[in-house]
């Protein structure tokens, strides 16, 4: 991995990020594709979009259809067909949400497939093998997250957990590494502590302490705090955390939560949330939120975003969106969700444009103002 910062505005930052297969320009939105693919969309759809990188997850291509089947096809890029880059979870988070079927000891994580029921165990070293076969271009490590609030000493516990993981899987990395395995992939760690300043620090000194590591992602966030705490534990974090790594804040959020992070430097995001959103009626544009479901749009003529220049503006109204959503028509989700994912990434490219220029403040006061008619 090749990172630059090419400008900075107060503290947000533009970056380039090279892998073995894109080049990358933050601040970055991945659009998610938890089984290989960003639901309702192809290869084609992404790469007419513009993403240069997607997130896939490990817990659920492990279970399916097999790592072993996806390396047969050349990895995730041979088998999916999107050449650009991937970003795979390690399955902590999906341990985390599927918490009634799973169980974190000091070695991993025991959980129940939540497909047969049948058990399985992730390591930090397990959770590697399965992105090698997947030949993701940045490989997330196995984290121990827990939801807040909680106690101090599950927190505690968390924290010694996630270190001693990280500690094992960079060790794993740069010996594989050393016989040929994962040479062009990179590792990230994940920085955890709930919104504790105190455990923040000290989770993200001892990681970052792991120079091997490529760079440095905060979880543990967007999991039910308010979202000012979300902003104070980002902002204290970011401050522990190297200048020349990238940074990822991780299922994280609201087109409000990229700029007010992005404010705070932090260059990597992912959600579900322009996907499934889009699929439950929402739609996002320049001003705010759009409810398609609503009866007021049966005969709107005008385009979701007026001014969005995407495949699904350019081509159908309100009225024909509001219609298909109502007939419950397949057509809708894709539509939908190529709006959605164009406004992320167009508002990630505003967002650059903005930090080179280094006019971040007035870009910040402007995308308020337009949401707030």
């Amino acid at each position: 991995m090749e990172f630059t910062i090419d400008a900075t505005s107060n503290k947000a930052r533009a970056c380039t990020i090279k892998t073995a297969h894109s080049t990358i320009q933050t601040p970055v939105f991945m659009p998610v594709g938890t089984q290989g693919t960003v639901k309702a969309l192809d290869a084609n759809d992404m790469l007419e979009l513009g993403a240069k990188i997607i997130l896939g997850n490990t817990y659920h291509l492990y279970l399916r259809p097999g790592s072993k089947i996806v390396k047969k096809f050349g990895g995730l890029h041979g088998f999916s067909k999107f050449p650009n880059s991937f970003l795979t979870d390690s399955g902590g988070f999906q341990a985390f949400s599927l918490s009634s079927n799973s169980k974190p000891d000091e070695n991993g994580i025991m959980f129940k497939s939540h497909i047969d029921g049948s058990r399985h165990y992730f390591t930090p070293k397990s959770v590697l093998d399965t992105q090698y076969d997947l030949n993701s271009d940045i490989m997330m490590i196995l984290d121990d997250l827990v939801a807040l609030p909680n106690t101090q000493e599950r927190i505690a516990k968390s924290i010694e957990r996630t270190t001693k993981w990280a500690k094992e899987a960079i060790e794993y990395h740069m010996e594989q590494k050393a016989n040929g395995i994962g040479v062009h992939q990179n590792i990230f760690a994940i920085i955890q502590g709930g919104t504790d300043k105190n455990f923040r620090k000290q989770s993200a000194e001892q990681l970052c302490a792991l120079t091997d590591f490529d760079g440095f992602a905060i979880g543990g966030l967007s999991v039910g705090e308010p979202n000012a705490d979300m902003y104070e534990t980002v902002e204290w974090t970011t401050q522990f955390m190297p200048q020349d790594k990238p940074r990822y804040l991780m299922g994280v959020g609201t087109p409000e939560d990229l700029i007010e992070n992005i404010e705070r430097g932090v260059d990597m995001f992912d959600c579900v949330m322009p996907t499934r959103n889009a699929r439950n009626g929402t739609l996002f544009t320049t001003f705010g939120r759009l409810n398609i479901k609503k009866a007021d749009y049966k005969e709107d003529m005008t385009p979701i975003d007026e001014a969005c220049d995407c495949y699904t503006c350019k081509n159908f109204s309100k009225a024909y969106l509001n219609h298909l959503y109502r007939a419950k028509e397949i057509t809708y989700f894709r539509l939908g969700s190529i709006h959605n994912i164009h406004y992320y990434l167009s508002l990630m490219k505003e967002a650059r444009t903005a930090i080179l220029n280094d006019n971040w403040d007035e870009f910040k006061k402007d995308f308020y103002a337009k949401r707030s008619k």
